[in-house]
């Protein structure tokens, strides 16, 4: 008899439980709309959201194009979507860069560095041509123009290998070039993107 007194018990403390979780999470949704201002609307943007950010393995980016042509807001929208890319590339081998070259006992330092970051500006820019296209929309707006909503991503592991195998036929870096530091360098900066 205790036992099932106990059983009832449980689960009526389990069923208010959850009749509370339900009920705030409704109020939390009432205040979220009343907090929003009247005069907006919540819009949804095409290939953007969590899914498209860079995370350890992949750089992604996405971007919207318009035009009077299809075609046209195609380009620009993956031309904005490459130049996203391209400063989000840049900015994470940068980060590789400096703390390799800090991390290396090396007697040029600043030479080092300007050669590392001439040559990876060579690689980021042939690999920006092999960016994949992950999602794409075309939308026509009530005005009659085409609205391109494009995302994009490059792989890190090919980013690194393409960089390892121009920096390993530079003379002056053959030298003082360590793979696998740089690859765990790149690795550490990579894991940084799921950060932001």
């Amino acid at each position: 008899m205790k036992v099932k007194l106990r059983k009832v018990g449980v689960m009526a403390i389990t069923a208010l439980a959850l009749m509370a979780s339900v009920t705030a999470c409704k109020s939390k949704n009432k205040v979220a709309e009343r907090e929003r201002p009247a005069d907006e609307v919540l819009v949804n943007v095409y290939c953007s959201g969590s899914d498209y950010f860079s995370n350890n393995k992949f750089f992604r980016a996405n971007a919207v194009g318009e035009s009077m042509d299809q075609s046209t807001s195609k380009k620009k929208a993956m031309s904005n979507a490459k130049a996203d890319l391209a400063s989000a590339i840049q900015t994470t081998i940068k980060g590789t860069i400096d703390n390799y070259v800090n991390s290396r006992e090396v007697n040029n330092v600043e030479e080092l560095a300007e050669r590392f970051e001439g040559l990876t500006r060579e690689v980021i820019n042939q690999e920006l041509i092999g960016t994949k296209t992950i999602c794409e929309k075309v939308t026509k707006t009530s005005t009659g123009n085409y609205k391109t909503y494009i995302a994009i991503e490059l792989s890190g592991d090919e980013m690194v290998g393409k960089m390892n195998e121009r920096l390993a036929k530079d003379d002056m870096l053959k030298v003082d070039y360590d793979y696998e530091k740089f690859k765990d360098t790149f690795e550490e900066e990579m894991k940084k993107l799921e950060n932001r």
